[in-house]
């Protein structure tokens, strides 16, 4: 099927993102079918717009491209925008493949997670229903690592990588005083707590790790837990280290944090997690106690990037454009682990039906038999996929991005 193809962003942003851009383009550039490969800005909201821009003279100077690869944030910008059903919204759709049709686009690729997923598959499901000859797929990404058919989200290595580099940073800077204190960290995650988990990776020169508690979603809060779990730590050692997921809930389900208004997805805005965590602990046992809001800064520190990370996600990118040249749609580009003691994936691809609106959660496996911490599954999962560094390109000490306004 000959034509153009048209590559798009969604959903929070991640260090790795780019990476799969590149590599979605990397791989439309040899298929002999695509002619024009273009940028859709601001996702499918910006879609409905018209809003597009051809990549080749951006992508094709220099080494723009290279440097896309190591690019934090969602270089064609990005949009939480929720598709209604076309039996109730059906005008959203007509706009969408009339732009298709407009630019000749026989190629689309949505990257993002849960909320592009379903995007992905309302756009197949539409397709279906009315054959307008579009190939869709859906490429991962996510720093949550919660979506099925996928060993681990693209994006999700490096935000790991970040968060144990900063909990071991935090342990550095507590260790200094000889006092009783207590440092809550939260970290993003609503109901999958693979970023949490990740605090884990942070361990001293004797391997424990710098984080004394660490308090999953998947398992039912208690302050009264809590209380017991800091003392017990506290009989060993004077400062404490407490990692809590956003989404931490009580016994009756509810977050500990969150806002009322909702967002167009039907998510309320997490985080105060670590703030309520530290006013309790403040109370019932008097210690020096402060908290720490990662928020926003786990998801595009590309001054710390997995080699690993980014390294797939460009891997992944290529896989989506493979298997449109193969006549797949519908799908996702996912992957497996292999079996052996040697670390490496199998990349492939799952239906978007067995994929959307599910999320993928921590396995009781991986958590300590004491509900507050990592058990070894969690170690194997996580440790290769923080592998290998990048040395970023800097400009006067500082690093350098390729930014889409500087072409448009």
């Amino acid at each position: 099927m000959k034509g153009n193809c048209l590559i798009a962003q969604s959903g929070g942003p991640t260090a790795a993102i780019n990476a799969t851009l590149a590599g979605v383009y990397s791989g439309a550039k040899e298929n002999e079918n695509i002619d024009i490969i273009y940028g859709g800005l601001n996702g499918i909201e910006g879609i409905m717009q018209g809003k597009l821009v051809d990549l080749a003279p951006i992508l094709e100077k220099d080494d723009n491209l290279e440097l896309l690869k190591n690019t934090p944030s969602s270089f064609l910008g990005s949009c939480r925008y929720k598709l209604k059903g076309f039996d109730v919204a059906e005008e959203e759709y007509k706009k969408i493949f009339d732009v298709f049709e407009k630019f000749n686009i026989k190629y689309f690729f949505y990257i993002g997670g849960n909320d592009s997923m379903d995007t992905v598959l309302r756009l197949k499901q539409y397709q279906q229903a009315n054959d307008r000859g579009v190939t869709v797929i859906g490429v991962p990404k996510t720093i949550d690592n919660d979506l099925y058919e996928v060993d681990h989200t693209p994006g999700f290595g490096s935000a790991a990588k970040y968060i144990a580099t900063t909990v071991k940073e935090i342990a550095c800077d507590t260790a200094v005083y000889d006092m009783d204190s207590i440092v809550v960290v939260e970290v993003m995650g609503r109901n999958a707590g693979w970023l949490t988990l990740s605090a884990g990776l942070a361990r001293d020169s004797k391997g424990k790790c710098a984080a004394d508690l660490i308090y999953l979603p998947e398992v039912p809060f208690s302050y009264e837990k809590l209380m017991a779990d800091i003392k017990k730590v506290m009989e060993n050692k004077r400062q404490v280290i407490i990692v809590v997921s956003e989404g931490i809930k009580l016994e009756d389900g509810s977050f500990i944090a969150e806002a009322k208004q909702k967002d167009m997805f039907g998510h309320g805005q997490l985080g105060g997690a670590a703030k309520n965590v530290e006013a309790k602990i403040k109370e019932a046992l008097g210690v020096k106690t402060r908290s720490i809001e990662i928020n926003v800064l786990q998801r595009c520190a590309a001054h710390c990037l997995s080699k690993t990370d980014i390294d797939e996600s460009f891997m992944m990118g290529r896989m989506g454009a493979k298997l449109a040249a193969e006549g797949k749609t519908g799908v996702m580009v996912g992957s497996v682990r292999k079996d052996g003691k040697e670390y490496g994936l199998e990349i492939g691809c799952g239906d978007i039906e067995n994929i959307a609106n599910k999320e993928k959660k921590v396995p009781e496996s991986y958590i300590n038999a004491e509900k507050n911490g990592l058990a070894q599954p969690a170690y194997d999962y996580l440790e290769p996929l923080v592998m290998g560094e990048i040395q970023v390109k800097t400009e006067k000490g500082i690093p350098v991005h390729l930014n889409i306004k500087d072409f448009i």
